[in-house]
């Protein structure tokens, strides 16, 4: 039976008043952009879209026939106008007459730039053969969950005469390239009344002679095979429930303690990020009787199999009788059995020409009645890999609820897995930043140091949790943050350090967000001044409670997830220049910045043998976007030296030996050092920024 969602029809949203005005082109971006934004339709970065336009050739002023197609790597629900590759039509159909056969398919994609209209620098993708071929104006691709379900089914052209008749053919699985592209043409001549094909275990061609009625063909058709798995498919899902999924707040108690365990397992080579699903279609699969054996199977569509690697790693967990240690300690075990068998699978299927065997780790990790985790290179990269396999899941219930499900042949998958073709865009891609994969978390991560140090450290590719007491300035900051650099790299928890029970949330949130942690920065403070007989208990036990017991605090809960992980970790206490010179007036700041100092050397010596570095950075007099001196603080210390608010600034500036400002970005920068493997061999140091106070010096 299809979920609510699954069952619900797809909208046509189709707009002819805003489409009235545009361009072919333009009408081919925003049909795309409307069928990407249903993820029943095509998951992110799947399917493909194309549209033959006459255009004026900038070489000869004579009318051309083009085609703009999808390019290689984009995504149709986000795609704009510079994400299509466009080629001329009359050098695609040339190419017929260099094509050697099927067994030099790939190097047609070689002369796919030949083809390039008006000098695009968009890459073209491999599916560029199967939309020039098709004699149709306008082409979609789509990978649409009920019709992968018939494609993935035994009996899928069958079941495909038996739901669409002679409207929309079926060809059998064929690797997506040029021969592909020549079977669609063939058999679009051959049946000139279809609108449209199923591809076996692929996913679904239709096209139209306007961008309207292709889009309304591609709606139309996938509702269709809606309305029939709605009237057909009426039994229990993946037969039914073997084991009983558990409460919300037991699944994610679960997630929180299996995640940076199963990441310190599989981050050796490299650091992996992770996400966390429970949702319906997830919980209705881990919770079957068909749970291992459809797992087992692998995923059918290409796109799919990519994202999630040749089959899930189904984690020995028991919800009837839970015991989350015992999962724990077999973890080991269980994810070095999955390497030694996927070792197995590249031993079985490697050609001559293969690339090295890559990363032997699962994507994919079903834990029965809790839920779903992926891990890969990045939270977008695991996020979406599990969408992918939602999409996997809800074909496999449709499949199997009306056939038998198919996955992919061994050698098909691996011969997908190791293309050379997919090799090579692999190579092409850009080197990791060098903190790409870490997760870092920032106490005042609102604030002027704090958010100066998060975009240092996201720029170098971490994911950050902002952690902060004031709510507003915290959503300020993640809205910020994630318009520059993505919402998959930030996420923020509201963080009151000297609650031990506040600090144990946010670090468990941070836990279900990134699935562990490498790096802590711990920079939340205050600042005080005040005569020592002036000194009240209660701004003594502030400072004492905020700048010593809240970095404990912190500290703790981030070594537990060190050891845990057992891959090592960073700490980084922000502390002050007044932690090694004194101050006039400023007894319980100086007091408690100086235990700061003194907490990091004791943690530094209990790190040191499981990899965990701790350092400290003494900022002084960083008043620039700091939330510590936009109040009383900075009154009290002009006070404190007789002079003007104003002239505080410069007052601390010529006090410095190099006569220079401090600024949160100069503090940000030493924070990167030490929380990159810049320092690698550095523990319990301090850094100053002070711009020079000879006081201060660490020895």
């Amino acid at each position: 039976m299809l979920d609510k969602q699954q069952g619900a029809r797809l909208a046509n949203l189709w707009d002819d008043a805003k489409a009235a005005g545009m361009s072919e082109a333009e009408r081919l971006l925003y049909r795309s952009n409307l069928l990407g934004s249903d993820k029943r339709i095509t998951n992110y970065g799947g399917g493909n879209t194309s549209a033959k336009v006459m255009e004026k050739d900038p070489l000869t002023g004579e009318a051309a026939e083009v085609l703009w197609v999808k390019g290689s790597g984009g995504d149709v629900g986000t795609i704009k106008m510079d994400g299509f590759a466009t080629l001329y039509m009359d050098k695609l159909r040339a190419l017929k007459g260099i094509y050697r056969g099927v067994e030099f398919e790939d190097e047609m994609v070689g002369y796919l730039p030949h083809c390039t209209f008006n000098l695009n620098p968009r890459a073209a993708s491999i599916d560029t053969p199967l939309h020039a071929y098709v004699p149709k104006v306008h082409v979609d691709h789509m990978h649409p969950d009920a019709i992968i379900a018939v494609a993935a089914s035994k009996n899928s052209k069958e079941l495909t005469k038996k739901i669409f008749g002679d409207e929309i053919g079926w060809l059998p699985w064929k690797r997506p390239g040029y021969e592909l592209g020549l079977w669609l043409e063939k058999y679009c001549l051959e049946n000139p009344k279809a609108r449209g094909v199923v591809l076996e275990s692929h996913g679904l061609f239709t096209w139209g002679d306007t961008a309207k009625e292709a889009y309304e063909t591609t709606i139309e058709i996938i509702n269709r095979a809606i309305a029939w798995f709605e009237g057909e498919n009426t039994a229990p899902a993946f037969g039914g429930e073997a084991k009983p999924a558990l409460a919300a707040s037991e699944r994610v108690a679960i997630a929180k303690k299996l995640m940076p365990v199963i990441r310190g397992l599989i981050s050796a080579e490299e650091k992996k990020v992770g996400h966390f699903d429970d949702g319906k279609a997830v919980l209705d699969f881990v919770t079957s009787t068909s749970l291992e054996p459809l797992a087992a199977l692998g995923t059918s569509c290409p796109d799919h199999f990519l994202r999630t690697k040749i089959r899930p790693l189904v984690v020995d967990f028991d919800p009837a009788q839970p015991d989350v240690e015992k999962t724990l300690a077999g973890l080991p075990e269980a994810i070095a059995a999955y390497r030694a068998d996927y070792a197995r699978y590249y031993e079985r299927c490697k050609r001559a020409d293969s690339p090295a065997m890559r990363d032997p780790n699962a994507v994919v990790y079903l834990v029965p009645g809790v839920g779903m985790i992926t891990f890969a290179k990045d939270k977008a990269t695991a996020r979406i890999s599990g969408e992918f396999y939602v999409n996997a899941i809800n074909v496999m219930r449709g499949a199997s609820g009306v056939s038998t499900y198919v996955g992919l042949p061994e050698q098909e998958a691996f011969d997908i897995e190791y293309w050379l073709l997919e090799e090579a865009k692999l190579q092409r891609m850009p080197k990791p930043k060098s903190l790409a994969g870490r997760i870092a978390l920032v106490t005042g991560g609102a604030g002027g140091i704090g958010k100066a140090t998060a975009v240092r450290l996201m720029q170098e590719g971490a994911c950050v949790v902002l952690a902060d007491i004031d709510e507003t300035a915290l959503e300020n900051a993640q809205n910020e943050l994630a318009a520059r650099y993505g919402k998959d790299f930030v996420r923020s928890v509201s963080m009151n350090v000297t609650s031990e029970t506040a600090v144990e949330a946010g670090f468990g949130d941070a836990l279900l967000t990134f699935g562990g942690l490498d790096i802590l920065v711990s920079n939340a403070g205050l600042a005080s001044s005040a005569a020592i007989e002036d000194t009240t208990l209660a701004l003594w036990n502030k400072n004492i409670d905020i700048l010593a017991t809240g970095y404990f605090l912190v500290s703790r809960e981030a070594f537990r997830i060190f050891r845990s992980q057992k891959a090592g970790g960073n700490v980084v206490f922000v502390a002050s220049k007044n932690g090694l010179a004194a101050s006039p007036g400023a007894s319980a700041y100086c007091t408690a910045k100086a235990a700061e100092i003194h907490l990091a050397r004791c943690l530094a010596l209990e790190g040191a043998s499981a990899q965990i570095r701790v350092n400290v950075v003494n900022p002084d007099a960083v008043l620039r976007g700091s939330k510590i001196w936009s109040g009383e603080w900075k009154e009290q210390r002009a006070a404190a030296y007789k002079m003007d608010v104003d002239d505080l600034e410069a007052h601390y500036r010529e006090r410095s030996m190099l006569k220079l400002s401090v600024f949160p970005e100069d503090i940000a920068e030493a924070i990167y050092f030490l929380a990159s493997d810049m320092s690698a061999k550095s523990t319990g140091n301090i850094v100053n920024v002070d711009a020079g106070n000879a006081q201060s010096f660490t020895r």
